[in-house]
């Protein structure tokens, strides 16, 4: 692994620092939460704010981690300044759909960088799809295609059944804006990497069809 990338570091430091902000102070932490009744009357700040806050130290040392780990591929192929794009808008993206799925749950809230996180995941994934990823309780790595595949049906079954203490929502529109932001940046990728564009974006308009059917 290189050194980190100021780029990266720059990320996790403000992560880091509006995190122990809400630690300590529960009247900043509520304010700047993603809350959907508060942004529908206006704070619409929150939506980007939200990204930065995170539970407890366990649920911001997990998304730093991720990101520590797959920021490097995205600045290796696209360079520091459109990762940092690629982060804001997974960010925003993974804000938008969570505002879009539960419009009519005002007390509904949620903090964290996992939207944003997971939109350099499935960015990464993209550029390099022969990345070969292990997890827990599978000894064998798989190609980190089929993990981000994997990752965004689980994610749909989350949406379905409100599995757990977990934005969901904001995970896939997070990826759905690592894989748009992606392709605008390298749109070669249409036409070398067809097959696997094609792949990443299955979960992502089965997606869309559940919505519109109202399934979800």
């Amino acid at each position: 692994m290189n050194n980190i990338h100021l780029a990266t570091m720059a990320i996790m430091a403000a992560n880091v620092l509006a995190s122990f902000k809400g630690f300590k102070d529960q009247s900043f932490f509520e304010r700047y939460k993603f809350g959907v009744g508060a942004i529908q009357a206006g704070q619409k700040d929150r939506m980007i704010t939200s990204g930065f806050l995170h539970v407890d130290l366990s649920h911001l040392f997990f998304n730093m981690f991720t990101l520590y780990f797959f920021a490097d591929v995205v600045i290796g192929w696209l360079g520091p300044a459109k990762f940092g794009i690629i982060y804001f808008i997974s960010l925003v993206a993974g804000s938008i759909l969570a505002l879009f799925f539960h419009k009519k749950e005002p007390f509904y809230s949620a903090v964290g960088a996992s939207g944003a996180v997971t939109g350099i995941l499935y960015a990464a994934i993209l550029l390099q799809p022969d990345m070969r990823l292990g997890i827990m309780f599978i000894p064998i790595p798989l190609p980190a295609y089929v993990l981000g595949i994997l990752y965004l049906f689980y994610s749909i079954y989350g949406m379905k059944s409100r599995l757990g203490n977990i934005g969901h929502t904001a995970h896939f529109g997070g990826a759905i804006g690592g894989y748009l932001t992606t392709l605008l940046f390298k749109p070669e990728l249409l036409l070398t990497d067809t097959w696997m564009v094609l792949l990443l974006a299955i979960p992502i308009i089965i997606l869309f069809v559940l919505g519109k059917l109202g399934k979800i």
